[in-house]
């Protein structure tokens, strides 16, 4: 007669019960059991949310108590939320229209995603970044519209034109006899010097400030920075009796994008019929 092997029990006893409880069934109001839980969920702290996670062990170990750890976190530095910019980085009205489309979520397996002003800029306050940033910065990333040139002027007049000029001629108030206390000439920006030059060295002298002037980067915002952009070259082809407007754009195809060149995509959105009530969603973008 064989002897039982009692070094086993103990083994098949918890396969047994580790089998029984690992398949219970889930219900309306009971998630059942699981096995291995900290495989299938985060033990990671929860961000923006000081309750106590019973599968956390962060706590155990960790310096910090909870409530620091629950704060709100500034993103991982160089990242950018989807749909960071502009609409129109486009050399044509071809690829302006395809390039909306798929912002759109138009295109096939396109998400349509909000808009919006995150961008980081990689560009030192150096002359090589400067310069890098004048010979990489070519096309505005917003389009050319009314509404766009009139709150570039609004801007403009306000932090630019009192030194520039309001009409970009570098005499304004600032520095004009009848009133001015500044030392130096600001830049006149008709001259051909800055006419032809990139939007790379406006952006950049508007985050960092020249010579004596400061920066206004805390001042505006990324796309109001990018609409007194628009309104300088407005000013520019005015003074050569060029066009820079919504419509067109004779002063230079690479310094911005014509609303004009959009339309068609934007009217195709628009015609886009809703989803019926109770019936499947469209592949509409967000609208933005």
């Amino acid at each position: 007669m064989k002897k039982t092997n009692h070094n086993l029990l103990p083994g098949l006893m918890l396969g047994l019960i580790l089998m029984g409880t690992a398949c219970q069934q889930p219900g309306p109001n009971q998630t059942g059991s699981e096995f291995i839980p900290g495989m299938a969920h985060s033990i990671a702290y929860e961000a923006n949310v000081y309750i106590a996670y019973p599968l956390n062990t962060f706590e155990e170990e960790s310096v910090k108590s909870r409530y620091e750890l629950s704060k709100p976190r500034k993103p991982v530095a160089g990242t950018i939320p989807r749909g960071y910019t502009g609409v129109a980085l486009a050399a044509d009205e071809e690829q302006a229209q395809k390039e909306l489309a798929v912002l759109e979520g138009l295109e096939s397996n396109a998400i349509g995603v909000p808009l919006n002003g995150h961008v980081p800029y990689y560009y030192p306050d150096t002359d090589e970044g400067r310069a890098r940033a004048a010979a990489e910065i070519i096309q505005n990333p917003f389009p050319i519209t009314a509404e766009g040139l009139e709150r570039g002027k609004e801007l403009y007049d306000i932090y630019c034109g009192i030194c520039h000029g309001e009409k970009g001629d570098g005499n304004g108030y600032l520095v004009r006899e009848d009133g001015g206390v500044y030392p130096a000439a600001p830049k006149n920006f008709l001259l051909d010097e800055f006419v032809t030059a990139s939007n790379g060295r406006f952006y950049h002298a508007i985050m960092y400030g020249i010579n004596v002037m400061g920066s206004y980067a805390d001042k505006l915002s990324y796309e109001e920075r990018w609409q007194v952009i628009h309104w300088i070259r407005a000013l520019q082809a005015k003074d050569r009796k060029l066009k820079y407007d919504e419509n067109e754009n004779t002063l230079n195809p690479e310094f911005g994008t014509p609303a004009a060149w959009l339309k068609p995509v934007v009217a195709e959105q628009q015609e886009t019929p809703a989803p019926a009530e109770g019936g499947e969603e469209t592949t509409q973008g967000d609208g933005h």
